[in-house]
């Protein structure tokens, strides 16, 4: 749910879908990119320094592609297992797509009902404490 405190501030409440966080974020919009190369010996050192130099953000990219279809196998396991075995959800507040606060919040409807009145805390101006230890600046 998506809702405006009094200040303007964006917040989102909602469940977290896995029992992780995921930690890399943003690494394809900041790849580098070289020149276009001709077919001749010194295009091809150059193009060598360039793969050398662009090979950990690609190594990057490969993890975070990884992480992703692990991600996208995982979930339907995941609330599968939820709701056969009654798993609590954890509601989530972001300010923007920072996390800033997160709880335990029971079952799917005791969940449903703890984001609406977290929603409305938020638009009243009711900010909670940050309990997030990884906050991103």
């Amino acid at each position: 749910m998506k809702v405006q405190d009094p200040t303007g501030q964006t917040w989102r409440v909602t469940r977290r879908w896995v029992p992780w966080r995921r930690r890399l974020k943003g690494v394809m919009a900041n790849m580098p990119s070289g020149p276009g190369l001709g077919d001749d010996p010194v295009s091809a050192v150059i193009g060598l320094i360039f793969l050398v130099i662009l090979l950990p953000f690609l190594v990057l990219a490969l993890v975070a592609a990884l992480e992703l279809l692990l991600l996208l196998l995982v979930v339907p396991f995941a609330l599968l297992a939820r709701v056969v075995l009654g798993r609590h959800w954890t509601v989530e507040a972001r300010r923007g797509f920072t996390i800033w606060y997160d709880e335990p919040a029971g079952d799917w409807q005791s969940s449903g009902l703890r984001i609406h009145s977290l929603a409305d805390a938020l638009r009243r101006g009711d900010i909670p404490t940050p309990n997030v230890t990884d906050l991103a600046d």
